[in-house]
C-alpha cells in the first residue's frame, strides 16, 4: 500500500504542485480480472478501455504535461489472433467514438512504435486523430502501439549508421544527444516516472532508454481497476522521493 503524502512542513523544499512532467503506464492485469469474475477476456480489456478514459482525465486535471500507455506490444502479436483482433477491434472502435471527446478536451494524440503494420482502416483513424488534435496543448497522450523498446533502439541504430556511412556523421561525434534526438519520444519531455500495475516487476521492454533514471513504481492493482484515487496516489508517492541522477 502506498502511504499518505507526507506533511507539507516535512517537505517544505518542495513545491506543493509537485507533479511529474512525464509519467508512462504499463497497463497489465486486463486478463487476470476477467479471469477472477470468470469473464472473457475481452471483457478485462474493455474495463481496462474504461480505466485508460479515466485516467486521462485524472492526468489532464492534476497537470501532468505527457501521459504514455502501453498499449500494444511488438510481442503481443504473439497472442491468439482472436484475442489481437479483439484488441484491435476495441482500439478501433474506442478511437471513432473519443476522437472527437479527445480533441474538445484539450488533448493531442500522438504514436510510438511502427503502428502501421495495424490494418490500414486503423492506421487510417489513428493518423486522422493525430492531426486533429496536433495543436492541443492541455495534455499529450501517447500510445505505444507495436511499440518495443529493443526494436526503437535498433532503429536508431540503423539511422545512425546510414548517417555514418553518408559521411553526414562522424562515429566520434556520436553522444547521448545523438542518440535521444532519434529516438520515438525525442520530442516529448524526459520520462519522469514509470507505474506497472498488477504486480509485476518488470519493464517488459517499455521505453527502456528512456526509463534510466525514471522512478519506477509497481503496485498491485489490476489495470481494470486503476484510476483517479490510484493515479494521485502514484503521484504522491513520486513527489517523496529524492531524484539525484547520480549524484548527492
Amino acid at each position: 500500500m502506498i502511504a499518505p503524502l507526507a506533511n507539507s512542513a516535512a517537505k517544505s523544499h518542495k513545491s506543493a504542485s509537485f507533479v511529474p512532467r512525464h509519467v508512462a503506464i504499463i497497463m497489465d492485469g486486463n486478463g487476470r480480472w476477467a479471469s477472477a469474475r470468470h469473464l472473457p477476456r475481452i471483457a478485462g480489456h474493455k474495463k481496462g478501455a474504461d480505466a485508460v478514459k479515466t485516467t486521462v482525465r485524472a492526468a489532464a486535471e492534476m497537470g501532468i504535461e505527457v501521459l504514455t500507455l502501453y498499449a500494444f506490444s511488438s510481442e503481443n502479436w504473439r497472442r491468439p489472433a482472436s484475442e489481437v483482433a479483439d484488441l484491435m477491434g476495441l482500439l478501433r472502435l474506442c478511437l471513432r467514438q473519443e476522437m472527437h471527446n479527445i480533441k474538445e478536451r484539450g488533448i493531442c494524440l500522438k504514436v510510438i512504435g511502427d503502428y502501421t503494420r495495424l490494418d490500414q482502416d486503423l492506421v487510417s483513424l489513428l493518423n486522422q486523430a493525430i492531426e486533429i488534435t496536433a495543436n492541443n496543448t492541455r495534455l499529450t497522450l501517447v500510445f505505444a502501439l507495436n511499440y518495443g523498446a529493443q526494436d526503437e533502439l535498433v532503429h536508431v541504430t540503423k539511422r545512425i549508421a546510414e548517417q555514418a556511412r553518408k559521411g553526414d556523421l562522424d562515429p566520434e561525434d556520436i553522444d547521448v544527444g545523438t542518440i535521444e534526438s532519434l529516438l520515438y519520444t525525442h520530442d516529448l519531455p524526459p520520462l519522469d516516472l514509470v507505474i506497472r500495475t498488477s504486480g509485476e516487476k518488470r519493464l517488459s521492454n517499455f521505453l527502456l532508454w528512456q526509463a534510466a533514471y525514471a522512478e519506477l513504481l509497481f503496485i498491485d492493482t489490476l489495470w481494470p481497476d486503476f484510476g483517479s484515487e490510484a493515479l494521485k496516489a502514484a503521484v504522491e508517492e513520486y513527489a517523496r522521493r529524492e531524484r539525484r541522477y547520480g549524484g548527492l
